[in-house]
């Protein structure tokens, strides 16, 4: 059994009654009221994400948010072990840095010819921000 409030209703066969069960201390008004959940608090500071692995190597972002906005994003890992990774990075990270910033979120588009490094940014992003507790 949880902890958390209850109600069990059980039919009783043949009289058409229905009998509620509170847990002791419990009132009816208390088991009916809906509790809503505490959104996670928006920190301040410089956050950084869980590296993810992608086909060409891992991507780590970096994300400093401030009274709840981003207010900067790095990518301090990402592959670069070849001239082609370095070519599509150079063009990509700066795409999709631009892209967080634009949105304040992890809504982001995918870049094109980056899939891969999209993927693992998108991926480290999402860890970096719930961190911060932003979405």
């Amino acid at each position: 059994m949880t902890s958390s409030k209850f109600v069990r209703t059980a039919a009783i066969f043949g009289l058409g009654t229905v009998a509620t069960f509170l847990p002791a201390g419990i009132s009816a008004a208390d088991a009916a009221t809906p509790k809503t959940p505490k959104a996670p608090a928006k920190k301040s500071g410089t956050f950084l994400g869980s590296a993810y692995m992608t086909h060409y190597g891992a991507v780590q972002v970096s994300v400093t948010v401030k009274n709840g906005k981003i207010t900067k994003v790095t990518a301090p890992v990402y592959p670069v072990g070849t001239f082609r990774d370095q070519q599509i990075n150079s063009q990509a990270i700066p795409m999709l840095v631009a892209e967080v910033m634009q949105a304040q979120s992890s809504k982001i588009n995918n870049i094109s010819g980056a899939s891969f490094t999209a993927q693992g940014f998108y991926m480290s992003l999402v860890s970096a921000l719930g961190k911060a507790g932003l979405k």
